[in-house]
């Protein structure tokens, strides 16, 4: 028996009935042979660590856009935070914690630059509505790997589709990362309105953090606490009625105070007309997508939507540097 076997058989003696089992995946869409050391909910985690459509989120906005300061949350330190508190959950509860790593490291990976609202800009300049969940599949599927995707298992794949809480993950795993994700963003983005002296700990509204907590370590805690003890001997996750509800006021006190406070916001129109001035550009000028993306084009994918690939893959910098070289002078300097 090797490693990976060894890992499969403990899972069947160690994990809850409800666990996605490594050894029942419904697999790849392409078959590979198997590792002899790591299962197949391991090699998807590490193929998710190692990409670049990972990497690049490291300089993509959660919702400061372009923050001053070295504590704001990006997109990726979100996706580690979204990771820790999925897996602490799955821990506990006794389901696969490596398809649930998984699944939370790639959650985001489909987002554009400037957060959501390179979202809403591409829908309105391509005409077609942009989803960052199934962007995340397409990134996965057709773009990572120079067009020949990751090959993940179908649950991954699943839970990255699913994980938008209006939607309904096919695994406990992939429901854990779904609440995990609210848990995460609804905590620090509470954290950086503190930080960047708009939201204030004493405000937030007394019936809410007498539930959840007065501070963000109380609050995550409170809230995994109530996942964990709900969700046990379950094949469902879910919070109790009082700590959901109080979750998801907190979460409409957030956009009337944070997610649209201008000056939060005031910077976005200028972000989604550097969306809108770049896919104008390359619809104009197609020959200038690397070759990765015209490549695919040759296999039956419309201009417009390979053009979208392109610019939701870029990070907030890079997509200020393409538009500052198109259309910004720059200064004669005479060697």
């Amino acid at each position: 028996m090797n490693i990976r076997e060894q890992y499969e058989k403990n899972e069947h003696e160690l994990l809850s009935r409800y666990a996605s089992f490594s050894d029942q995946s419904k697999g790849r869409e392409v078959p590979e042979e198997e590792s002899d050391v790591r299962t197949v909910y391991q090699r998807d985690r590490d193929r998710v660590l190692h990409s670049k459509s990972f990497r690049r989120l490291k300089h993509k906005t959660q919702v400061f856009l372009a923050p001053y300061g070295d504590h704001y949350r990006t997109r990726l330190t979100h996706t580690l935070e979204v990771s820790q508190i999925a897996r602490t959950i799955a821990k506990a509860l006794r389901v696969n914690e490596e398809l649930t790593e998984a699944i939370a490291l790639a959650h985001d990976i489909g987002h554009t630059p400037f957060g959501h609202v390179g979202e809403r800009a591409l829908t309105a300049v391509s005409g077609k509505t942009f989803r960052h969940n199934e962007h995340g599949v397409r990134v996965v599927e057709k773009i990572e790997n120079n067009g020949q995707g990751l090959n993940l298992t179908w649950e991954v794949r699943d839970g990255i589709l699913n994980h938008k809480t209006s939607l309904k993950p096919a695994t406990i795993e992939g429901d854990i990362v779904r609440v995990s994700d609210k848990i995460a963003y609804i905590s620090h983005d509470i954290d950086d309105g503190i930080r960047a002296g708009v939201l204030f700990e004493e405000k937030l509204p007394k019936n809410l953090t007498d539930i959840l907590g007065s501070s963000t370590r109380e609050r995550i805690n409170t809230m995994i606490h109530d996942v964990i003890a709900n969700s046990l001997n379950s094949p469902t996750i879910r919070m109790s009625d009082e700590c959901w509800n109080a979750l998801i006021e907190l979460r409409q006190y957030m956009f009337e105070t944070l997610y649209t406070n201008e000056i939060v916001k005031k910077e976005e129109k200028k972000a989604a007309k550097i969306i809108e001035i770049l896919y104008e550009y390359y619809m104009d000028n197609i020959e200038l997508l690397p070759k990765e993306f015209r490549d695919m084009m040759e296999n039956d994918s419309a201009e417009s939507d390979i053009i979208s690939d392109y610019i939701a893959g870029m990070t907030d910098n890079y997509a200020v540097e393409a538009f500052e070289s198109i259309y910004i002078p720059k200064a004669w300097n005479v060697y």
